[in-house]
């Protein structure tokens, strides 16, 4: 039953092919997913900027001035979205960062909807409301993407070298030492018991790794790989995806809870990112 189960790795050139594959896929999704959340953070900054325009037109500024008026507001919530970005980078928590977003995004709300004046219709204050509100989405969904790719370039940056195979030496032969001469009766050696070695039972030969164990040892070798830190859920998920494992969320954590009880000095470690 336990055979049955087993997962098989890929190999050869047709594992090479799989893997490079899968690699592939996951350039274009992550690249369609940046192009697609670029469009909307951009879109969205703009219904944004057009009705704070509409404000500052209505409240006595034209022109030049009426344009570059929302950008006292919405320019807020992308320095802080950077802001918080290079904190985490630093695995720190930037408070300043953090207020200067909310300052930024509560005052964009707040100036779309009171731009509608007053209605009987609630959809009027919905529409008004999500232009800034999807823009600090779409911008915090954008810097997390810039974020997971300076994690991974970091990551494969710092992974420890592989050590080098030491030259082999050959064994130094011990001179045999010179008889003595003249000596007339020969030295009789004394009698020397043969020490009795017990009978060893064969060892069976071990089968090859579970897929538990297999596991336990892409999770393992996560933390080297990430520089000695602990590595999140979705570092292992992904890790356990490249290797053709089993790859929940469920999964990952308890292989993660078995390696550190084995290594209770793993728990202690940073975390790969801050959360």
């Amino acid at each position: 039953m336990a055979d049955e189960n087993r997962t098989v790795l890929p190999s050869g050139q047709g594992g090479q092919k799989t893997l490079r594959a899968n690699g592939a896929t996951q350039v274009w999704l992550t690249a369609g997913a940046a192009a697609l959340t670029t469009a909307l953070t951009v879109v969205s900054f703009w219904l944004s900027f057009e009705a704070l325009h509409d404000l500052a037109t209505a409240h006595r500024l034209h022109g030049e001035r009426a344009w570059a008026w929302p950008a006292t507001v919405d320019a807020f919530i992308g320095i802080g979205e950077l802001l918080i970005l290079r904190a985490s980078l630093m695995h720190r928590v930037d408070w300043a960062a953090i207020t200067l977003t909310a300052a930024g995004s509560l005052g964009s709300i707040g100036l779309n909807v009171a731009g509608v004046g007053v209605s009987d219709d609630p959809l009027d204050y919905i529409v008004a409301a999500v232009p800034p509100v999807a823009a600090l989405l779409a911008f915090g969904v954008l810097m997390r993407q810039v974020h997971d790719y300076l994690v991974s370039r970091q990551s494969v940056l710092t992974a420890p070298p592989v050590p080098s195979v030491a030259p082999v030496t050959p064994p130094v032969e011990a001179e045999e030492p010179e008889p003595l001469q003249g000596l007339q009766e020969p030295v009789q050696a004394p009698e020397v018991e043969e020490p009795v070695t017990p009978v060893m039972e064969p060892e069976e030969p071990e089968g090859p790794p579970t897929q538990r164990e297999q596991i336990d040892a892409v999770i393992r070798g996560l933390y080297d790989a990430l520089g000695n830190c602990r590595p999140l859920t979705r570092h292992m998920v992904r890790a356990l995806a490249d290797a053709n494992l089993p790859c929940s969320e469920g999964t990952a954590r308890e292989a993660r809870k078995r390696v550190e009880a084995a290594e209770p000095h793993l728990r202690d470690l940073p975390e790969a990112m801050a959360a």
